[in-house]
């Protein structure tokens, strides 16, 4: 009996602790990992601030909230986005990518997926146990994450899978500004397990966007930051086809030239390209060629400039706008959106609600008014329209 009290009060002891960690730890890695170089409240001229008023349409392609154990209909002095920011900086849409996997020690040039950090994160998130072992469940996890947001928030969120929900939520906030909404997206689709028939699992669950690679190599072709730098393989034509189908949105961030080059040549819908820079003012591995934006272009694709300094060599809006500008110049704005990746374990210029300040410096920048509403959300309202699966 001894033996049966010491094992059951050892088992009470581990189950405190871990309720413990679940509630102490996770708000701490959140604010490590997701800060600001600038923080509210933010200052912008009378003039950037009145075109900012008049935005009809806000919108960014990129944030990874999900990833974070955070209350999304809370505002939090933390982390770039949350429902009540999205409504305080007037946001129409917001996508919300999932991140399944990332390597340790992740770096910008050589990664392979033989270790990862989210399994440590998701146990400490007290995420559900079957999760912690399956990237395709983490991905539902956070799906259903979203969907649970979107309930509980008394109509003021929702989340948009279709044409005809995003012509809706175009209508009613006519009528209600204080609205707002996601799309879902995933980032590396090692979430698919190597299954082709997860990409419908994907698609039940909401999701619309999706990026065949992240920070590593998987089984549908190579990283930019991987190890073989590879391009699509058999079964990542499949995926794409099978994604072009159901009017998924393929998205290239992240992708190696050679990858971007052969989904660039079996595409016969446009790309999407959810948060990137642009070698033409910040020449790393992580960003476009000219000749990649001419492609993607040219097919009616959609390039979102990011908000962080590896992605813009620079730590402010006006990095953001100077690659926005040579996008602009070299393939036209309407192919030019905002992809800031808020909540990507990066800093960020400032959080959702300093989105003025990109207005300020795209008008620094030569932008007029008619071009910035394109820019903050307008190209990406058009692109899903047209894009996204009508119903």
């Amino acid at each position: 009996m001894k033996i049966i009290r010491f094992f059951s009060y050892g088992i009470a002891a581990i189950l405190v602790l871990y309720l413990g960690t679940i509630f102490i730890v996770p708000p701490i890695v959140d604010r490590k990992y997701n800060t600001s170089t600038l923080l509210p409240p933010y200052n912008v001229s009378t003039q950037a601030q009145e075109i900012y008023q008049t935005l009809p349409f806000i919108a960014d392609l990129h944030c990874d909230a999900l990833l974070w154990q955070r209350n999304l209909l809370q505002k939090h002095d933390y982390g770039h986005i949350d429902i009540p920011r999205m409504l305080a900086a007037n946001m129409a849409l917001q996508a919300f990518t999932i991140v399944s996997k990332t390597p340790k020690n992740m770096n910008f040039d050589h990664n392979t997926g033989d270790t990862d950090n989210i399994t440590t994160l998701y146990i400490a998130e007290g995420r559900p146990v079957k999760s912690w072992f399956s990237l395709k469940e983490r991905a539902l996890v956070q799906c259903r994450a979203l969907y649970g947001f979107a309930e509980e928030s008394a109509g003021q969120f929702r989340v948009v899978t279709s044409a005809r929900e995003l012509g809706k939520l175009i209508n009613d906030r006519q009528q209600n500004p204080q609205l707002t909404a996601g799309f879902l997206g995933v980032e590396g689709m090692q979430v698919l397990e190597g299954e082709l028939d997860n990409v419908e699992v994907m698609y039940q669950a909401g999701i619309r966007m999706m990026a065949p690679v992240h920070f590593f190599d998987n089984k549908l072709g190579g990283s930019a930051h991987g190890v073989s730098k590879g391009g699509l393989t058999d079964f990542g034509r499949k995926v794409i086809q099978r994604m072009e189908e159901k009017h998924m949105l393929v998205d290239l961030a992240h992708a190696s030239p050679q990858l971007i080059d052969d989904i660039l040549a079996i595409a016969t819908r446009p790309l999407i390209v959810s948060h990137t820079g642009v070698k033409g003012t910040c020449n790393n591995v992580r960003n476009l060629s000219d000749a990649h934006l001419r492609r993607i272009a040219a097919g009616g694709g959609l390039v979102g400039i990011a908000l962080f300094e590896p992605a813009v060599c620079g730590t402010d809006a006006r990095a953001t706008a100077r690659a926005i500008r040579y996008a602009a110049d070299l393939i036209g704005v309407d192919h030019v959106a905002l992809g800031s990746d808020f909540d990507g374990a990066i800093a960020m210029h400032f959080d959702v609600t300093g989105l003025p300040l990109l207005v300020e410096a795209l008008l620094a920048e030569g932008f007029n008014p008619e071009e910035i509403k394109k820019i903050m959300g307008g190209n990406i309202r058009d692109f899903l329209l047209l894009n996204l699966p009508k119903s």
